[in-house]
């Protein structure tokens, strides 16, 4: 595939990173912020999950937060004003997750944040607050996502599909405990 018309963010490899205590914080501060800015458009939930909101694990150092909506009626309106705040909205037909609809936030023309915008009932939802809470209460099942996740940023640094497809059995296998 071509990609040299994409923005440099767009096709950037996958580095997992060790783990950084600010992260959590920096969850924080984009649940405040994208409350602030999402509320008048009927969210009233934000969540910071994803690795970045799991204590003492390896990540991509992109924060991942997920945002609660009526419906979709209004994403266009939306992403304009996230896109004041460098947010990227990616269409449903380039991310293929007809669930939700994906932001990417840039700065310095690198990832920073995703939000995973879901309609009030997504059963995703639920599942990723489960796995984010089991790990963190975990050691050894962090670690054993901490290994999978290197491996798979090793063996697949420049492809996002694969790289996540390679999780799946293993976030399977934790919301099924």
């Amino acid at each position: 595939m071509e990609n040299s018309h994409w923005p440099k963010w767009a096709v950037e490899s996958i580095e997992v990173v060790p783990p950084n205590p600010d992260w959590i914080e920096a969850g924080r501060a984009e649940v405040r912020e994208l409350i602030q800015r999402l509320s008048p458009y009927g969210v009233k939930e934000v969540d910071h999950v994803g690795s970045t909101s799991i204590r003492d694990l390896p990540a991509k150092p992109i924060i991942d937060v997920m945002a609660m909506i009526q419906s979709f009626d209004e994403v266009e309106e939306l992403a304009g004003k996230l896109a004041e705040d460098d947010w990227h909205y990616v269409p449903v037909e380039l991310d293929n997750r007809p669930w939700r609809r994906f932001f990417i936030k840039v700065e310095n023309d690198r990832r920073v944040a995703h939000l995973h915008l879901m309609l009030e009932g997504e059963p995703r939802w639920e599942q990723q607050r489960l796995f984010r809470d089991r790990l963190n209460g975990n050691p050894a099942l962090r670690k054993e996502y901490a290994e999978l996740k290197k491996s798979l940023a090793n063996q697949f640094p420049d492809d996002r599909e694969a790289y996540s497809d390679g999780k799946a059995a293993f976030i399977e296998r934790v919301l099924g405990e």
